[in-house]
This record gives structure tokens, sequence and C-alpha cells, in this order.
């Protein structure tokens, strides 16, 4: 009995993969053989690279893998635990408070992951008594981390004011105690940057929290790079961000947030207390992409992610393929077909470009798209060969 029950729970997990396959929503991985950049190997040859989170062009700058490297020299591997059983790190200190001082906030903690830190913030601030009120179009660590939370959820339509201030009428008739609203600050696979002077002004009238998970903003949209807040000026009450893209491009999340706010999270925020500390590895190399990030070389990455996001908008649209609208590095091409999506991923690959095709469930159904970023890395003329390969690959499966 227990081995033909087991027998029908495998034979049911490859027939969700064979369907999922039909569908053209199969995940491939694909092996690179190469630091982060710009060009990377795959498959025993160079691409170009067109889907990596570097805005900046710092996950495979020497200066940050050198930093990397000291830190681990200096503090080993790792704690071999979490932080209030065996210890904190200096290098641990040293991380919060440059993440703070350079986000302008009063502290900061630190998580593994960025996915930790959105499903760690929710619940040890928010009970039955509250209210989150949360985008449409949110991350899946914001879904998953509310969901965590015992707090009454409501959704508003991304960019939509007037769905917003709905949702908060109907949370304030409720009887909440509290209310947060929560939003990506720049949305992952649209590139929109979140309205937030608009959302500061509802808050305002409505007495709400906002809290901003700006994974796709941190170091490269507004002054110094500090963020979507920062590009709208405006406050916030909770930031949640990572060290996985701009700022170095390893790995490891924050939460940024008012100093009591951030002694109650390493109290009660359990992604923090039962996961290890990040490695000093990545610290190290996060403190370095943090300087780079906050001075004048950053300013001048900065203007060059933008002429090259620019650059390749233009002659995108120029050659008549379906851009979402926007100034964000992250450029989806619609393409609304999984199968299509796929395709011409692979296609592209063997143009010398390497790009993935995204479908459901990672955007929703008949939306398929190859999501494509810009890295301050890039050239011109390494943009405009990725145009000159995405014209050759959508002519010859007539999406142009």
């Amino acid at each position: 009995m227990t081995q033909a029950t087991n027998a029908a729970f495998y034979d049911r997990v490859s027939a969700e993969l064979s369907d999922i396959e039909a569908q053209g929503l199969t995940k491939p991985e694909r092996i690179i053989a190469s630091r982060q950049g710009p060009v990377i190997k795959v498959g025993g040859r160079e691409v170009l690279n067109f889907c990596a989170n570097n805005y900046l062009g710092l996950a495979g700058d020497e200066r940050v893998t050198q930093a990397g490297i000291r830190a681990q020299e200096k503090w080993g591997a790792g704690t071999a635990s979490v932080r209030f059983i065996c210890g904190t790190l200096e290098i641990h200190k040293e991380l919060e408070r440059a993440t703070a001082d350079y986000l302008g906030f009063e502290d900061t903690i630190l998580f593994a992951a960025a996915f930790d830190a959105n499903g760690g913030i929710f619940e040890p601030l928010f009970g039955a008594e509250d209210a989150i009120v949360s985008d449409a179009l949110n991350h899946a660590s914001i879904i998953d981390g509310v969901r965590l939370c015992k707090a009454k959820r409501y959704r508003f339509a991304t960019s939509d004011m007037d769905d917003l201030e709905a949702q908060l009428k109907q949370a304030r008739a409720d009887g909440a105690r509290n209310i947060v609203i929560a939003t990506d600050g720049a949305f992952s696979m649209d590139g929109y940057i979140a309205r937030l002077k608009d959302i500061r002004a509802l808050a305002d009238t409505y007495d709400a929290l906002i809290m901003v998970d700006d994974c796709h903003a941190t170091g490269f949209l507004g002054p110094q790079g500090r963020g979507s807040y920062a590009y709208h000026g405006v406050e916030i009450d909770f930031l949640t961000g990572t060290f996985g893209k701009a700022l170095g491009g390893a790995m490891g999340g924050f939460i940024c947030a008012r100093a009591n706010v951030v002694a109650l999270l390493k109290q009660r925020a359990r992604p923090y207390l039962f996961s290890n500390a990040l490695s000093p590895a990545v610290c190290g190399s996060s403190l370095e992409a943090i300087r780079i990030a906050a001075g004048a070389e950053g300013d001048a990455l900065r203007e060059q992610l933008m002429a090259n996001a620019a650059r390749y908008r233009a002659a995108m649209t120029e050659a008549g393929f379906t851009l979402q609208p926007g100034e964000h590095p992250i450029i989806p091409v619609m393409l609304g077909d999984a199968k299509l999506a796929q395709d011409m991923a692979a296609r592209l690959l063997e143009l010398g470009v390497y790009v993935i095709g995204f479908s459901f469930p990672v955007v929703p159904r008949g939306q398929a798209r190859i999501r494509t970023q810009m890295s301050a890395a890039h050239t011109f003329e390494q943009i405009d060969q990725v145009v000159k390969a995405f014209k050759a690959a959508g002519e010859e499966l007539g999406v142009i």
C-alpha cells in the first residue's frame, strides 16, 4: 500500500513537470562559466548578457571581489550559527551602519536573503487589529510575508490611486489600529516605478505607514542612488532591500527603519533569529559596493546606466518591438505567448545574446516576455549588437 501510494506521488510529480513543459513554461537553468558582467561565458562561448540585475556593473568588479576576499581572510567563512547564539561579527555592525547611513535611516537589520527581509517584516510589527494594503503587482516575497501576518489584507491595483484610497477608506472603516501600505519601489517584471509621491499624500491623509521594497531601485534611482523614495523626494517608514543586485550582486537582504523598529525586529523576526548571519565575504563586498555607489563614481555609473536604457528603448521601439513604458533599466520586451518567449530566448542565445523568457507563474498568463536589463557596464556598441540580434530573431519568429 505504501509503495503504491509513493509511486502515485512520483507519477504525479512527473506528470506535472510534463504539463509545465508542454505549456512552454519550463524555466531552464543555464550554466555560466565566468564572472557576472556585460559579457559572460555560456556553453563554451562568450555571449552578451542582458538579463542580470547587475545595474551598476559591480558584481564582477575587482575591487568588490577583493574586498570580499579580504573580509573572508580576516573573519573566516562565517559564524556557524545565528547571531543571537554565536555572536555578531564587527563587520556585520559595520555593514548595518553603512547601509543605514547611505540610505538615510536610523538603523538596519541584515538578513540572509532579501526574500527573508520581506518574510520577516510584517509578522513582528502588525497583528490582527492592523491592516496591510498591498499593491497587486508586489513581489512574491511581500505576498508571502503578508500571509505570515495576522493583519487584515487589502489589495489595490498598481498605480491606481483611486483604488488605493478606496482600500484605505475600507481599512479605516473596518477599524484598523495601524495601516501600512506595502509596495515595490520598482516592479521587477515591468520596470514601473511606484507613484510614491501620491502614495505619501494618501498615507498622510489616512494616517498610514509606508513600506517599500527597493531591491530594484537601491544603488541607482534617485540622488546618490538611494532609491525610489529619494527619486520622488518623500519619506517612508520601512525600506527593504538587497545586496544581491546593484550593491555588489552577491546575496543578502536588509530592512531600514527607526532604531526602535529594528530593535524589535531583532527580537522577533523569525528569518533573522533562525538563519545564519551573512557571510563575511558578502559583507566585505557589499561595503565596497556601497562606497562606490555613494560617491562620484556612482554618479557616473548611474548616468551611464540611464543613457544605456534610453538608447536601447529608442532602438527597440524603432525596430517595432512592444516594450513596457518607462525609464527604468528593466525593459521588458512583450511577446504574450510563453512558448514564443522561450523560443526567442533560445534563438537569441544562438545569436550570442543571453536573455531569459518569463512566463506564468512569474507573470500573468498571456503576458509572457523577455525581460531585458541594462547595466552601466554595457557599451553603446554592445547595445547596438543586441538590438541587431533581436531584430533578426524577431523577423524569423514573426514578432516584427
